[in-house]
């Protein structure tokens, strides 16, 4: 248990890989490890798409704004919100799909989506391999939808560089446990907290790019929050069947 523990408390995100490939044993089991997660009603409302490709690697780096490191690394893996096999389900038993019409539909795929994705994270960084969460495969939905032909109530929620790593970039700090764990009920009073912790990240930032940059917790955040920033999900989402409306 506890060397889980550690292998969880050190993550950091790796942007930039060795060139070398992911033993192809490692990666199966990475994978495998996807379906050993738990899922609401066992629907398991998510798929993994695996990228090798290096044309389409650098066709998603594109549309996800630049990030290079998705071309750079040797995998790439998509997680999807899916409710295809629901629909053949539903279809097999003479029934109507009606709870797709609900933001819960959403909300547990995503869920699903996100314990998956934890377990691949936590096995891959087990066997020495680096991974960056990349959100913005939502920022150009549909062209990620065309590109990877998902179907009907399959929607690109997540993805996954995994490689060797190449750097050693400093641990990011975590707010401090009083501003996230609560004790029987939530505590509101964070704005010390978030004080503190808007210092320790400046200070974090600071050496981090000598000096460059000092932005604080609370600045990064209000320079991402104050505007809808992904605004193509919602329509692409109702495209893809997820309806949102109930």
């Amino acid at each position: 248990m506890s060397q889980v523990y550690e292998i969880i408390s050190n993550h950091v995100s790796i942007r930039k890989y060795k060139n070398e490939d992911i033993k192809e044993d490692d990666l199966n089991k990475i994978l495998k490890s996807t379906q050993f997660a738990p899922s609401s009603i066992n629907g398991q409302q998510w798929s993994v798409i695996v990228i090798k490709n290096q044309e389409t690697k650098k066709k998603i780096a594109d549309l996800a704004g630049g990030q290079r490191w998705i071309a750079e690394a040797p995998v790439f893996l998509v997680f999807a919100a899916d409710y295809y096999r629901t629909a053949m389900a539903l279809k097999k038993q003479n029934k109507e799909f009606k709870n797709i019409e609900s933001i819960e539909a959403t909300m547990v795929a995503s869920v699903d989506v996100g314990i998956a994705f934890s377990n691949a994270m936590n096995v891959a960084e087990s066997m020495g391999y680096g991974i960056v969460p990349i959100g913005a495969v939502r920022r150009e939905p549909m062209e990620i939808i065309e590109l990877l032909e998902l179907p009907k109530y399959v929607y690109p929620i997540l993805g996954m560089c995994i490689g060797v790593p190449d750097e050693s970039p400093m641990k990011k700090p975590r707010f401090p446990e009083e501003a996230v764990i609560h004790r029987e009920k939530y505590n509101k009073n964070l704005e010390g907290l978030i004080n503190q912790y808007d210092d320790i990240i400046k200070e974090y930032m600071n050496a981090r790019t000598e000096g460059e940059e000092t932005r604080t917790w609370s600045q990064g955040i209000s320079s991402v929050y104050d505007k809808v920033y992904f605004p193509k999900v919602y329509p692409t989402l109702k495209q893809q069947g997820f309806k949102n409306d109930k």
